[in-house]
């Protein structure tokens, strides 16, 4: 599914213009501008899955940042926004096959990094109170309590409750049983599958950190078949050989000047892995 058709920026002499006139102020930086020119990047050309490939600084968080922003999509963490990103998009145009749906959204590595922390803080949580409820049943259970007006029923029925019950089903009634824990890579996943649904247009920006080789290739299974049956469009930026792999992908290479479209084996960061590997080839045949 094709929802973001084609994507422009302002060229070099554009931009100079608009920082001509801005040069009567002061300011540390006017990023976004003088980013994407400098690979004189123009357009960008989208199909159901579309990759910008490079290095840092090459651009290609800026691109999907500078998309998200003129396209209005939901994002959860903020972001390098400027002073001047408003008058950057302005200058961007862009065409659709079909309207954006409302649920499309980009997604960075600090939404993943956030969701990560969030559900380890809860757990650190619940265990804490986990721990404080053990304590407070052995205090309860071999208590002398006696009630001696209305303002000690709550006592009483903690005392009760505890002389009732055991440790484990006192605990378990006073508190909600933990979030499932999963490793870093499993959590990271789970987001992933949360926020991805069907018939949408997705940003994703470096998916694969926080995932290990094996957990990028189930990514990559997810993706494809997101974007084959279920009427979603993907524009990545990377450079995990595994997800550069993405079936029938678009590769924008932005290490280039200008910006080439590029097989997936053509990369050099891809290349570099091969040669390794198959430097040491013999070795896995031991």
């Amino acid at each position: 599914m094709i929802y973001l058709s084609h994507f422009s920026f302002p060229d070099a002499e554009r931009e100079y213009s608009f920082l001509m006139e801005e040069k009567r102020t002061c300011y540390d930086t006017f990023y976004p501008f003088q980013v994407l020119s400098k690979r004189c990047l123009r357009m960008l050309d989208f199909e159901p899955v579309t990759i910008l490939y490079g290095g840092n600084g090459s651009g290609k968080t800026t691109a999907l940042n500078v998309i998200a922003e003129k396209l209005g999509l939901e994002r959860d963490t903020l972001y390098n926004r400027t002073n001047f990103f408003e008058a950057y998009t302005d200058m961007c145009d862009y065409e659709v096959t079909e309207p954006v749906p409302e649920k499309s959204r980009i997604i960075t590595s600090d939404d993943v990094f956030d969701f990560i922390l969030n559900l380890r803080s809860l757990n650190d949580g619940i265990n804490q109170k986990r721990e404080e409820l053990f304590e407070e049943y052995l205090e309860a259970k071999y208590s002398h309590f006696q009630m001696k007006s209305l303002e000690d029923y709550e006592q009483l029925k903690k005392v009760h409750m505890a002389r009732s019950k055991t440790q484990s089903k006192y605990v378990r009634n006073n508190i909600m049983d933990n979030v499932r824990e999963h490793s870093n890579g499993e959590s990271a996943f789970l987001y992933f599958s949360e926020k991805i649904q069907e018939n949408g247009l997705y940003l994703l920006d470096e998916p694969e950190n926080s995932l290990s080789p094996l957990r990028q290739q189930e990514l990559l299974q997810f993706l494809e078949d997101s974007a084959r049956f279920f009427g979603c469009q993907f524009i990545i930026s990377t450079h995990s050989p595994f997800l550069l792999s993405l079936r029938s992908a678009k590769i924008y290479d932005m290490d280039e000047e200008p910006v080439d479209v590029k097989r997936w084996t053509e990369l050099s960061g891809v290349r570099t892995y091969y040669e390794f590997f198959k430097k040491h080839e013999g070795e896995f045949r031991r």
